[in-house]
């Protein structure tokens, strides 16, 4: 009797600290605004490419427009 006593409670103790204790977690959301300081807007490598040849051909329209206006 007292072998199967012993034996029942090893099993209980042994069953027992093998159970998954529960956690609860909360998962907490919040938004945040966030504002970012509005910057000039950076132009690429084409956009300031583009520029610099359009300059570029309008002073030559510009230097045609003259030279024909010489002429008369």
């Amino acid at each position: 009797m007292k072998r199967l006593f012993i034996l029942i409670s090893i099993a209980t103790i042994a069953l027992g600290s093998c159970r998954e204790n529960k956690t609860e977690t909360k998962e907490v959301i919040r938004e945040v605004k966030v504002e970012t300081p509005q910057t000039e807007e950076r132009e690429g490598i084409l956009e300031r490419t583009a520029k610099e040849v359009d300059k570029e051909v309008n002073e030559e329209i510009d230097k045609k427009i003259d030279e024909i206006g010489n002429d008369k």
